[in-house]
C-alpha cells in the first residue's frame, strides 16, 4: 500500500465478503479481521491480491532454539530491505536532478545543448527512480481503481512526454533554446517548452518524502518493538537443586528459576527465597527500583538490581503482563478512531476526484485561454498536488507515538476511541481501597496507658498478634516488629473469634484486640485511651495481667503520592469523588487527606455501577479508577475506565486505560498524554485537509508550478508524520 486510498480500497474489497468485518490501516500495514466459520484465511489473502495488492497472515512465535545449537543467522526484515531499496532510488535520482533543476532554473547555466543533457540525466529518474509509482499505477489501471500513484505516475510521465514531443518535433532541440523558471504557470510557445525539471524533481521529492515517511513510521513503531524485545531469552532453571539454563519457551507455570543480578527476570512469579531491587522502569516507567523479598510477586523482562532470587513461574508465554501489555498496545494501534473513518471515506473517493478536477482544469484554460502549455502545465499541477498521504497518515502516526510512548511510562490505551472520551470526562470516581490507599492495613499510632511503657505494650501486643493471619493482626505485628525488633514467641495462644487473642508472653497474660474483650475480662479502659483513636482509625487495645497497656490504632494507608495525584486530576478540569465501602468516618478521614470534597461512603460493591450512573444522571462525564473485582462493572459503565495494573485481570479486562504502575498520578498523566495524542490528530487532520483545500484552487488556477506542487505535496506527509513524532517527548 503507498497511500490511505489504497487501505481503504483493500478494506472495502474485505468488508464486502458475508460476514466479514475489517480494519486496514495504512500506517502499520496490518488488517485486523473478524470472520465468520466457513471463510478461510486464504480466502481473505485472495481477496486482497484480487484487489492488487499481496498479504500473508502473521507468523507464529518461533521457538526458541536450543543454547547449544550454533544461532542461525537471520536475514533482514523486509522493511528494512524496502527502506535500503528506496533510498538508493532516493539518492541516485537527486544526484541526477539537482543539475536538470539547476540548469532549468538559473538561465545563466543555460549552455548551447543544455537540453539534451538535461533529457540525459531526467530518463532514468523518470523511468527508474519512479518505477515504484508506475508499477503501482499500472496495477491499480487493471483493477480498474486510481491511487495517489497514479497521479504521480499520469503527472510525472505527461511532463516527460511533452518534453520529448517539444525536443524531437518542436521548437525546444534546437542548441540556442533557453528558457527561464515561473513558479506559476507560464504562458509560452508549447512547442518550445520542455518540462524535464518538473519530471524529475517531482519524482525525487515524493521518494524523499516517502523514504522520510518510511523512517518516520518506523520511530513511531519503536516503542512497540522495544516492548515486544523486552523479555529474557533463556532462564536458570532450578531442576533437583541443579541450575539448568534452558530457553524461556521452555518454563512452565511451577518451575523455579534463578535470577541473578543484572539479569532480566524471565517471566512472571512470585519470589520464594532471596531479597533484592527489582527496576522495573521498562514497565512501568518509574525509575526508582522496587525492593522484593520472599512472597512478593515479580513480573517479567524487569531487571534484578541487587541480590539473587528465586522465582516461582505463575505466568507464560501470552499470559504474561509482558506480552499482555505488548497485546493491547498493539490493538490499540490497529484501531481506528472516528475522525480516522471520515478521512478514510475521503480518501477513497478523493483520487477519482482530483483526475475529474485536472481533466477539468485542462479543458477550462484550453476553452478561456487557448494556450495549450498553460492549459497543460495547471492540469499536471493539480494531478501532483493533490496526493492524500498526509490524510491517511494523520491518525496512525499519532497513534503508534502516542500509545508507544505510553507503553513507556506504564500507559497502556486499549484504542483509539478512548482518546475522545478523555476529552469529555469532567469528573473521577476513585474507589479508596488500593487506588488512593494502598490496600493493605498498617499500624498508625500507639497510646500507652500510663501506667505502661510504649516499648512493653509493641513487644506483648506484636508477639500474640504475629502468631495470627488476620490482616489487622499482621499489620500489628509488622509495625512492631519495626519499632522494636525480634518479637518474643508466645508460650501459648488461643483466638477469640470476633473479639482478638489472648495468651501467654514471657509468662504474662496477655490480651489483644476489641474493647470488649478486655471489658469481658474484667480490664477497665481508661477514658483517655478510648479518647486516644482517631476517626478513620481502627482500634486494637491490649492488656497484661489484668491491667490496661495501651491502644495501638490500625488503619489503611493513605498512598505518599495520592494527594499530588487528586491535585494534578484537579488541574486537568476533573472533580475527584471518592467512592469506598468503608464506613463514613474512615471514607470522610482518607478524603480529607487527599484534598476530596466528595464522597461516598458504606457503597457495597454491587451498588458502585449505581453510583456511576447517577453521576451520569447529573449529566456528568464519569471516569472511574479502580483495582478489584468489585470495580470491573463500574469500569465498564463508566464513560472512561482505568484500571490500576497492580489489580485484578478482571478489573484490567474492563477498564480503557491500564495504569501499569499503582500510582494514582499516572491516571493524570494518562489522561494528558490520552489528550494530547487527541490533539496531534486533529491537528494532523486539520493541516491535510486545509493542504488540500487551500492546494487544489491555486493548482487549477495557474498559481503553483507543478515542481513546487510536488515540493509541497511530500512537505506535507513529512510535516505530518514529524508532528506526530513530537509526542515521544511527553512527561
Amino acid at each position: 500500500m503507498t497511500c490511505a486510498s489504497c487501505a481503504a480500497r483493500v478494506e472495502k474489497k474485505l468488508n464486502r465478503m458475508d460476514g466479514v468485518s475489517a480494519a486496514v490501516n495504512y500506517a502499520t500495514e496490518k488488517a485486523k479481521i473478524s470472520y465468520p466459520h466457513g471463510v478461510e484465511v486464504a480466502d481473505l489473502i485472495a481477496t486482497v491480491v484480487k484487489t492488487g495488492y499481496s498479504a500473508e497472515q502473521p507468523p507464529p512465535p518461533e521457538p526458541e532454539p536450543d543454547l547449544d545449537e550454533a544461532p542461525a543467522t537471520a536475514s533482514a526484515p523486509q522493511a528494512d530491505a524496502e527502506s535500503a531499496s528506496l533510498r538508493r532510488r532516493v539518492i541516485v535520482s537527486a544526484v541526477l536532478a539537482a543539475p536538470v533543476l539547476l540548469m532549468a532554473m538559473v538561465p545563466a547555466l543555460q549552455f548551447d545543448n543544455w537540453q539534451w543533457l538535461s533529457l540525459t540525466l531526467a530518463a532514468p529518474v523518470v523511468v527508474w527512480g519512479a518505477l515504484p509509482f508506475h508499477r503501482a499505477a499500472w496495477t491499480n489501471l487493471r483493477h480498474g481503481a486510481a491511487t495517489m500513484d497514479t497521479l504521480v505516475s499520469v503527472g510525472t510521465l505527461a511532463a516527460f512526454g511533452w518534453s520529448l514531443w517539444a525536443l524531437f518535433l518542436g521548437d525546444a532541440g534546437m542548441p540556442d533554446m533557453r528558457h527561464g523558471f515561473d513558479p506559476t504557470v507560464s504562458r509560452t510557445d508549447g512547442a518550445s517548452t520542455i518540462y524535464l525539471e518538473v519530471a524529475a524533481g517531482v519524482v525525487t521529492f515524493i521518494l524523499l518524502g516517502r523514504y522520510l515517511e518510511a523512517r518516520s513510521k518506523r520511530k513511531a513503531g519503536a516503542a512497540l518493538r522495544a516492548l515486544l524485545e523486552l523479555g529474557a531469552k533463556d532462564v536458570a532453571v532450578l531442576r533437583g537443586g541443579t541450575e539448568i539454563r534452558v530457553p524461556v519457551s521452555r518454563l512452565v507455570v511451577g518451575d523455579r528459576f534463578v535470577v541473578r543480578p543484572g539479569e532480566k527476570i524471565a517471566t512472571d512469579g512470585t519470589v520464594v527465597e532471596g531479597t533484592s531491587a527489582v527496576d522495573a522502569s521498562m514497565l512501568t516507567g518509574e525509575s526508582v527500583p522496587v525492593d522484593v523479598r520472599a512472597g512478593d510477586p515479580v513480573t517479567g523482562g524487569c531487571v534484578n538490581t541487587a541480590g539473587r532470587l528465586v522465582v516461582e513461574a505463575t505466568r507464560i508465554g501470552a499470559d504474561t503482563q509482558l506480552a499482555r501489555m505488548a497485546r493491547l498496545v498493539e490493538d490499540a494501534q490497529n484501531g481506528k478512531a472516528e475522525v480516522q473513518r471520515l478521512a478514510d471515506r475521503i480518501s477513497a473517493v478523493f483520487v477519482p476526484v482530483v483526475l475529474v478536477i485536472a481533466l477539468g482544469t485542462l479543458v477550462t484554460w484550453l476553452l478561456v485561454t487557448d494556450d495549450a502549455t498553460a492549459a497543460f502545465t495547471a492540469a499536471v499541477a493539480v494531478l501532483i498536488i493533490a496526493c492524500p498521504c498526509a490524510l491517511g497518515l494523520a491518525t496512525p502516526t499519532a497513534l503508534m507515538v502516542g500509545t508507544g510512548r505510553g507503553a513507556q511510562l506504564g500507559i497502556l490505551i486499549k484504542g483509539p476511541e478512548v482518546l475522545e472520551s478523555t476529552r469529555k470526562v469532567d469528573t473521577v470516581v476513585l474507589d479508596k481501597t488500593g487506588t488512593v490507599t494502598t490496600g493493605r492495613m498498617r499500624l498508625q499510632g500507639v497510646y500507652a496507658a500510663e501506667t505502661a511503657e510504649e516499648h512493653e505494650l509493641l513487644r506483648f501486643a506484636g508477639a500474640l498478634e504475629h502468631a495470627s493471619e488476620h490482616p489487622i493482626a499482621r499489620a500489628v505485628a509488622a509495625g512492631a516488629e519495626e519499632r522494636v525488633g525480634t518479637l518474643p514467641v508466645p508460650e501459648a495462644f488461643e483466638n477469640v473469634p470476633g473479639l482478638g487473642v489472648r495468651g501467654v508472653v514471657e509468662g504474662h497474660q496477655v490480651l489483644v484486640g476489641r474493647a470488649q474483650l478486655l471489658t469481658d475480662a474484667g480490664v477497665e479502659l481508661p477514658r483517655e485511651l478510648v479518647a486516644a483513636v482517631p476517626a478513620g482509625c481502627t482500634a486494637v487495645f491490649a492488656a497484661g495481667d489484668g491491667k490496661a497497656l495501651g491502644v495501638l490504632t490500625v488503619a489503611d494507608a493513605v498512598k505518599e503520592t495520592s494527594a499530588e495525584a487528586v491535585a494534578s486530576l484537579r488541574a486537568l478540569g476533573l472533580t475527584p469523588v471518592l467512592l469506598t465501602g468503608d464506613n463514613r468516618a474512615v471514607a470522610d478521614s482518607v478524603a480529607a487527606e487527599v484534598g476530596i470534597d466528595e464522597v461516598y461512603a458504606e457503597v457495597m460493591p454491587e451498588d458502585k455501577v449505581d453510583v456511576v450512573r447517577r453521576l451520569q444522571a447529573e449529566g456528568r462525564r464519569v471516569a472511574m479508577v479502580g483495582d478489584g473485582v468489585n470495580d470491573a462493572a463500574a469500569l465498564a459503565t463508566a464513560d472512561l475506565g482505568l484500571a490500576m495494573g497492580t489489580g485484578t485481570d478482571a478489573a484490567i479486562e474492563a477498564g480503557d486505560l491500564t495504569l501499569v504502575r499503582g500510582d494514582l498520578r499516572v491516571a493524570a498523566d494518562a489522561i494528558r498524554l490520552s489528550r494530547r495524542t487527541l490533539g496531534t490528530i486533529k491537528g494532523n487532520l486539520f493541516w491535510a485537509f486545509a493542504y488540500n483545500i487551500a492546494a487544489l484552487p491555486l493548482a487549477a488556477s495557474g498559481l503553483l508550478n507543478p515542481m513546487i506542487a510536488g515540493f509541497a505535496m511530500a512537505f506535507s506527509s513529512v510535516f505530518v508524520v514529524t508532528n506526530s513524532l513530537r509526542l515521544r517527548s511527553f512527561r
